[in-house]
This record gives C-alpha cells, sequence and structure tokens, in this order.
C-alpha cells in the first residue's frame, strides 16, 4: 500500500516537474519570436540597427524576474513590519556614516537643489541600502522579460526602447547594465525613463555615472526638484480615526489619491487631531495602507493623514508603504544629523 502511495506521488512530481519544464520551454520559443519582433520596433522607434543587435543579442527570458514581481514586499507586508525593517537604527546608523563620508558633496547637492540632505540619504537607504546592493541581474534581459510579460508590458516596452536610445546616443554604456530585477539602476534605482528625463553629469566629465556618489546624488535630487518636493514641508502624520467617518475618504490605493480637503476639515474624524502640530489650511488626504493587501486587516488603523510632498514619493515609487518608509527614514535621520 505504501509502495503504491509513493509511486502516486512520485507521478504527481513528474507531472508537476514536467509542466514546469515545458512551460518555461513554451515561454522560451515564444519569447525568441517576442524578440525579433521587438527588435524591429526599436529600429522603427529611432535606434540605430548596430545598437539594436548588439545590445538585444544575449536577451534572454529570465523566469526568476516573474516570479520577483508577483511578490514584491509592497504585496503582502502589512505597514508596520515593512516601515521597521527600512529605518531601523543600523539604517540611521550608516545613512549617518555616509553622510560625514560625503558630507561636503551631499551639502553642496542639498543647497544647490533646495533637497533635504535627510530625504535623499532615506531614499539611497532604502533603495540600495546605500549603495551595498545596487543588483546584479542584466537589465537588458529583465526589461525584455517583462516587456514580453502580459501584466505591464506596454510599460516596460517603453523603457526598453528608451534604454537602447540612451545606449545609442552613448549617455549610457551597455557594459553597466546590471541592476535589479525590474531594470532600475545606480544609487538611486532609476528606471529608463528617469535616467532619460532627470539624470545629470554633476561633476562635468562628460559621462552620468549613476553608480557614483557625485551624479547620483545631484541626478536624485534634480528628479524630486523637478516633480515639486517642498522643502521642509510635512509628508504624513500618523492619525487614529474615529469610526464614522465616511469611506469614500479613505484612500488604500496609490495609483489615484481622492477626497484631498483642507486639514481642518477632517478635525472632526480624528481622535488625537488637537495633538497634531500642523497648519490647518493644508490640504490632505487620508490613507489606510494595510486595507487592501492584508487580509482581515482593519480598514481604520493604521491611518495616515498625507501632505503633498507625500504624494512626490508616490511619483518616485507608487506604493503608500515605500512612501511612508521613506519619510519615516527622513524624520529619524534628521533627528541624527
Amino acid at each position: 500500500m505504501l509502495i503504491k502511495k509513493m509511486s502516486k506521488i512520485f507521478k504527481i512530481i513528474c507531472a508537476a516537474n514536467f509542466f514546469l519544464i515545458s512551460n518555461v520551454f513554451s515561454n522560451e520559443i515564444s519569447f525568441d519570436s517576442w524578440l525579433k519582433d521587438f527588435k524591429s520596433r526599436a529600429i522603427t522607434y529611432g535606434v540605430s540597427q548596430k545598437v539594436v543587435e548588439d545590445v538585444l543579442s544575449d536577451a534572454k527570458f529570465l523566469p526568476k524576474v516573474i516570479e520577483y514581481d508577483r511578490y514584491q514586499p509592497e504585496f503582502y507586508e502589512d505597514t508596520f513590519t515593512y516601515i521597521k525593517k527600512r529605518s531601523s537604527k543600523k539604517k540611521i546608523k550608516d545613512g549617518i556614516k555616509l553622510y560625514k563620508k560625503e558630507k561636503v558633496l551631499i551639502d553642496k547637492v542639498e543647497n544647490e537643489f533646495e533637497i533635504e540632505k535627510e530625504l535623499l540619504l532615506a531614499l539611497m537607504g532604502i533603495e540600495t541600502n546605500f549603495g551595498k546592493y545596487l543588483g546584479k541581474m542584466d537589465i537588458i534581459s529583465s526589461l525584455a522579460t517583462l516587456s514580453f510579460d502580459k501584466r505591464r508590458s506596454e510599460f516596460f516596452t517603453q523603457e526598453l526602447l528608451i534604454l537602447l536610445s540612451l545606449v545609442d546616443k552613448q549617455i549610457i554604456k551597455k557594459e553597466i547594465l546590471y541592476g535589479s530585477w525590474a531594470g532600475a539602476f545606480g544609487n538611486f534605482q532609476f528606471m529608463p525613463r528617469t535616467i532619460r528625463n532627470y539624470a545629470i553629469d554633476f561633476n562635468d566629465n562628460k559621462t552620468i555615472e549613476l553608480k557614483k556618489t557625485e551624479d547620483s546624488f545631484a541626478s536624485a535630487a534634480n528628479y524630486l526638484k523637478k516633480i515639486g518636493w517642498k522643502k521642509n514641508q510635512p509628508c504624513f502624520y500618523k492619525i487614529n480615526l474615529k469610526k464614522q467617518i465616511p469611506k469614500k475618504y479613505l484612500n488604500s490605493s496609490a495609483r489615484n489619491i481622492k477626497n484631498k480637503k483642507k486639514v481642518i476639515f477632517f478635525k472632526k474624524y480624528i481622535d488625537n487631531f488637537d495633538h497634531l502640530n500642523i497648519d490647518k489650511n493644508y490640504k490632505v488626504a487620508i490613507i489606510i495602507p494595510d486595507k487592501d493587501i492584508i487580509p482581515g486587516s482593519e480598514t481604520y488603523s493604521p491611518a495616515y493623514l498625507i501632505f503633498e510632498n507625500y504624494e512626490k514619493i508616490l511619483s518616485w515609487n507608487r506604493s503608500l508603504r515605500f512612501a511612508l518608509a521613506v519619510c519615516t527614514l527622513k524624520d529619524n535621520l534628521k533627528n541624527e544629523i
């Protein structure tokens, strides 16, 4: 009886493995066909045939990239856990250490672009652990895999086309294109579109080097300034909501923050309102980041009053938790520097 059961289990495992292998093989065949069509699209987009063939010649379908895309921390970690991991005492200590080492440069960037040094350090700390983890994935293959995948195909197709164009214009060298599974690059994990629109050659050496301190800090500051970050203005406040607040005022998606009102409007719905030291004329919204992600989470807790600056961080990374973690680490660093 035991032998029969084991034989049955063995057959099931073999069948599952055969299915997985067949699926990967099928994807690779389809990917090769997609890649051929994409090369033609890239040439039509304006990229030289030489660069298209050179850069895409080794592009591969990476199943691991699809795994990462489906299992991001923003999709499954509760807010408390997510923030705590990214604003730890060690993270603060490492941020201060980097600031002391690069104080002259970081202060210069802060003064020139009017972006707080604590914000720049917080973003770098969360994105790459202060440059210690820049990612080792082949960005070309990562972007090609995500372009081939159906979930966000058009977005990543555009990113790959932009990246090929940057290589064609000799703004980026293809030899250094290793980074995150999603195609982000450098100390602050810039996507190709962000490189094209905001990256700058701060030290005037004719090359944009986003894995080095000078260009990466200045490029991040330039990005934040251009999208409208306002220095020394608030990001968010944690609040205790009363149960009678109409649900239409509660945002749980980072895609479209709705029902913004002046701070004073929400007074009747917030228990700890009198303890919040806020200009009552700021326009704000309320977010409840755990509602749509954590099964069975309370609708009203945790809750946050968010400001314009918070939404600028959402432009960097469209995640409610990411923006909360960045602003938390920024404030923690400010208290220590």
